[in-house]
């Protein structure tokens, strides 16, 4: 539906392979190509002989738990192939420590020079019903950076699940809102339905241009019943995911 989904997982890929740490790096998608399925035979058996299996998603949730392992083939954290090689499944991005200090920075440079103390971040997630699990990173990231105290108010709110990004108005009081979207790349939630939801959508273009789709992080602030709302880019755009996607691979040694 957007060509933008996959574009920081292939950026961070390369990224990555660039930097020679290992024999070869390559994507693998759910709804796009190369597929799941046709990762089982992107490295040639005979010179790789371990597969380290990032998952760049957010949190724990149905598709970490259930899709890749299916799709993947993998029968637990580490799984031998008739073919001798092994695949060890490391833990999804989101579960790093490093994401926090990214919002953090993400939050500060969307709004440079507010005063943190009249000011409320909002982390917004999904939510849904397929997995209990999908609002717990949200929830989690939300709480740690509430005790650093480095804003009025930290919230964790969701597309389709109390608390909602849509009452944003009721749910923060402060002059200031700082709203990131906690995803791993920019695409229609990020462009078109969480803009939408919180009321800084372009009524005008129904079908926008890539270009238009990123002016809408660059239009900050948006001021809204006297309150100024500073809206980012999702988190996971960030250049230091290639980081933290090395070390989860180096943490499942």
């Amino acid at each position: 539906m957007n060509p933008d989904s996959s574009a920081p997982t292939l950026a961070h890929a390369a990224e990555i392979r660039r930097r020679n740490i290992f024999a070869d790096v390559g994507c693998a998608f759910w709804k796009e190509e190369p597929s799941l399925r046709d990762a089982l035979f992107l490295f040639d058996p005979e010179s790789i002989r371990e597969v380290y299996v990032v998952p760049n998603f957010i949190s724990e949730g149905y598709f970490t738990q259930t899709v890749v392992p299916r799709e993947l083939e993998l029968n637990g954290r580490t799984t031998k192939r008739p073919n001798g090689q092994i695949w060890k499944y490391c833990e999804p991005v989101g579960n790093h420590p490093a994401m926090t200090e990214l919002l953090l920075k993400r939050a500060h440079e969307i709004a440079p020079g507010v005063d943190p103390a009249e000011t409320t971040l909002l982390i917004v997630a999904h939510g849904t019903d397929l997995n209990e699990n999908s609002a717990v990173a949200a929830k989690r990231e939300a709480e740690k950076i509430r005790e650093l105290g480095k804003f009025a108010e930290v919230l964790n709110v969701y597309m389709e699940e109390p608390p909602l990004v849509s009452e944003w108005r009721t749910l923060t009081k402060t002059r200031n809102v700082v709203v990131v979207p906690f995803f791993i790349s920019d695409g229609l939630h990020s462009y078109e339905d969480i803009p939408e939801l919180i009321g800084i959508a372009n009524e005008k273009s129904t079908t926008p241009s890539h270009a238009a789709r990123g002016e809408i992080f660059r239009a900050n602030p948006y001021r809204i019943n006297g309150r100024s709302l500073f809206y980012a880019p999702s988190i996971g755009t960030d250049p230091g995911f290639a980081d933290i996607i090395v070390e989860q691979a180096q943490n499942s040694c």
